[in-house]
């Protein structure tokens, strides 16, 4: 029974974290399409993140119960101008000058510029005697390689555009910005990419000394953020025409993707980590290069390009070899705490007997 139960968690975590990238990949194209048809994008990101923190509001223990920890306070400002007011406005920019599939290869550069700011950091080191540190210097390498493929080269697309007659009537889905200008597109995303890496370090160092609940830091930062994104766009957002929302396509993706990104994915990763792991939910990020390659070559093949999946593929596979030099790393340190464990009782002896 305990042999079965623990198969049906392991497809069900499966079937849910795939879901979960399927889902991303297409509200990142609903986005692109919306944003292409005029939205502002940091108009959307205040929206988005407003509805958001609406929707979080019930997890805010911190404001409900008024607690009096003031150390909190800058880390969620903190948190909230990295993860949310930069990461978000850089992404949601560049993805007006780019594509989905570039918005996927540079988001697998994350772990690489993790561990490149620890380096400067000195909070690791290189060991090349070490087999994780090799692999984690390699997957680094290949990352920057595939991120910089991307940045120079595009590459033919699927179907010559002269041959599609969706030239006559333009399409409802766009995978491709009109307004598109590649280079600077890609550094928006690196851009944003750095952003979410120090963003990441201190929410974990957040999680670790004050605030251990995940949902409670996600509410708060998140109302921070808005806030900030609010006055953001306010500065360079001039025309007032553009706060107005209609019953159109733009509120359905403002509202699906505060909801989903707000609660729906955030409770299914908390599910799975819990389960499985924190590894487990990050193993499933370069997924999106083959989910968002099938939606291109299927419906979008007259702005598709071979050159940025070829990009997006080799920094998936420098994602995925930096999480095995972190898998090797973590092994290798419970290993040396096994061991210190186990010579403390014999040393222990060894000076009763003496």
């Amino acid at each position: 029974m305990e042999a079965a139960a623990a198969m049906i968690v392991e497809a069900v975590a499966c079937m849910l974290m795939v879901l979960m990238e399927f889902c991303t990949i297409g509200l990142t194209i609903l986005a692109s399409t919306v944003l292409s048809k005029g939205l502002s994008p940091w108009v959307f990101v205040v929206y988005t993140n407003a509805l958001a923190s609406i929707f979080l509001l019930p997890y805010n223990t911190f404001i409900i119960t008024r607690n009096k920890k003031t150390e909190l306070i800058p880390r969620f400002l903190l948190l909230g101008f990295m993860g949310v007011t930069m990461a978000q406005n850089l992404a949601f920019v560049g993805l007006t000058y780019s594509s989905p599939i570039v918005a996927i290869g540079m988001a697998c550069l994350i772990p690489s510029i993790s561990f490149i700011l620890a380096l400067l950091c000195r909070k690791t080191s290189i060991d090349l005697r070490s087999s994780s540190s090799r692999t984690q210097l390699m997957g680094t390498i290949i990352s920057v390689t595939g991120c910089a493929l991307m940045m120079l080269y595009r590459g033919p697309v699927v179907k010559d555009p002269s041959t599609q007659l969706l030239l006559t009537t333009p399409p409802f889905f766009v995978f491709l910005s009109r307004n598109e200008s590649w280079l600077i597109g890609c550094t928006l995303f690196a851009a944003a990419s750095l952003s979410y890496s120090i963003w990441n370090i201190i929410q974990v160092g957040t999680l670790e000394k004050y605030c251990p609940d995940v949902m409670t830091m996600a509410s708060s930062y998140s109302l921070f953020g808005t806030f900030q994104t609010a006055l953001v766009a306010i500065i360079v957002e001039r025309d007032p025409n553009a706060w107005r929302l209609q019953f159109d396509m733009g509120l359905l993706v403002i509202v699906l993707t505060a909801l989903f990104g707000s609660v729906i994915k955030s409770n299914v990763h908390m599910w799975c980590i819990r389960r499985k792991g924190q590894l487990y939910v990050t193993m499933f990020k370069p997924l999106g290069v083959p989910i968002a390659g099938m939606f291109g070559c299927l419906f979008f093949a007259e702005t598709f390009h071979y050159g940025s999946l070829m990009a997006a593929a080799i920094s998936g596979i420098g994602y995925y070899t930096m999480m095995w030099g972190q898998i090797r790393e973590d092994e290798s340190r419970r290993t040396k705490l096994d061991l210190v464990e186990e010579r403390a009782p014999l040393l222990q002896q060894g000076g009763e007997q003496v």
